[in-house]
C-alpha cells in the first residue's frame, strides 16, 4: 500500500512539473573555452572542465578561473569526475591511463591501466574502497581494479551476461553504490557494487550521464529529459533555456549546459530542488 501511494505521489508531481516546465532565469555566468570537451561539478558547485588535449580547468560558479592542470603527456580525457567528496578522477583511453587529483588539481595517483589482465581499456570510473571500474573492450569484460594494490578483483564477461555482442560503451559511472554503463545504441545497463547485472534502462543518448538525487538527466533535442531510477518513469521537463545544448550537469545549487563554444551556468530551478 505504501509503495502504491509513493508511486501515485511521484506520478502526480511529475504531471505538475511537466505542466509548469522549468524556470531558469538569466544565467549566473558563461564560461568560454577553446576545444571544450567534458564538464563535471563537485559537491561545492565548483566547475571542472577538460579540453581536447587533456588540460583540466577549475572555475567557480561565477565563471572565474581558479586553477589549471596541464599534463606532461597531452591527450584527450574520456572521463572527468569531480562528484566524489575528496578526489578528482580522469581517464584517457588514448594514453590508457588514469589520474587522481585533489581539489586543487594536484596529482595524487596516476598509472597505466595496462596490466596482464587488461588489454584494451575503453572506459573507466572511480568507485568506492580504492576501486576503479574498467570496461575492457578486448574481451568485452567489466573489471574492477584495486588501484592501491594493482590487482584485478573481479572480471565479468558482459557479452554473455547481457546477451549482446554490440557493446560500444561510451561511459561507465558509479552512483550511489550502483554502476551505470551507457551503450548509446542499446541503452543504459545498471549493475550493483559487485558488478552483478540488475536491470537495463531503455534510454538512448550519446552524452555524458548526469545524476541528481535518484534521477538521470539528458538533453533530447531542445528539451531536458529526466529518468527515475526507482520507478523507471521518463519525464519531459520542457525546453532548455538556449538552443544547441550538447550536455547537462547538475550540482547542489547550480546547473550547467554545455554548448559548442562554452558553458552556461544557471541557478538550479526550484522545481528540480523538490525532486527526491
Amino acid at each position: 500500500m505504501k509503495q502504491a501511494l509513493i508511486l501515485v505521489f511521484w506520478l502526480l508531481s511529475n504531471v505538475l512539473l511537466a505542466q509548469d516546465k522549468l524556470e531558469y532565469g538569466n544565467p549566473i555566468s558563461e564560461i568560454k573555452l577553446n576545444n571544450l570537451d567534458l564538464v563535471s561539478l563537485d559537491t561545492r558547485d565548483q566547475i571542472f572542465v577538460s579540453n581536447a588535449t587533456g588540460d583540466v580547468y577549475l572555475f567557480n560558479k561565477s565563471g572565474k578561473q581558479l586553477n589549471l592542470f596541464s599534463p606532461t603527456r597531452q591527450a584527450r580525457i574520456h572521463q572527468l569526475e569531480a562528484s566524489w567528496t575528496v578526489n578528482i578522477f580522469t581517464f584517457s583511453a588514448d594514453l590508457q591511463e588514469y589520474r587522481i587529483m585533489d581539489r586543487f588539481l594536484n596529482p595524487i595517483a596516476e598509472n597505466s591501466l595496462l596490466l596482464n589482465t587488461i588489454t584494451l581499456p575503453k572506459a573507466a570510473t572511480l568507485g568506492n574502497n580504492n576501486i576503479i571500474w574498467i570496461w575492457d573492450e578486448s574481451d568485452l569484460s567489466l573489471k574492477s581494479l584495486d588501484y592501491l594494490r594493482k590487482i584485478i578483483i573481479q572480471s565479468q564477461p558482459l557479452n554473455l551476461i547481457l546477451n549482446s555482442v554490440d557493446l560500444k560503451v561510451t561511459e561507465i559511472r558509479e552512483f550511489k553504490n550502483r554502476l551505470f554503463m551507457n551503450v548509446p545504441t542499446t541503452g543504459i545497463f545498471i549493475f550493483d557494487n559487485q558488478g552483478n547485472f540488475i536491470q537495463k534502462a531503455d534510454l538512448q543518448f550519446d552524452q555524458r550521464m548526469c545524476f541528481y538525487n535518484e534521477h538521470l538527466f539528458w538533453v533530447d533535442g531542445e528539451n531536458l529529459k529526466m529518468y527515475s531510477i526507482s520507478t523507471k518513469v521518463v519525464t519531459d521537463l520542457g525546453p532548455t533555456p538556449v538552443k544547441g545544448i550538447e550536455s547537462v550537469q547538475i550540482g547542489r545549487e547550480i546547473l550547467t549546459f554545455m554548448v559548442k563554444d562554452g558553458i552556461k551556468v544557471y541557478a538550479l530551478p526550484e522545481d528540480l530542488k523538490r525532486i527526491n
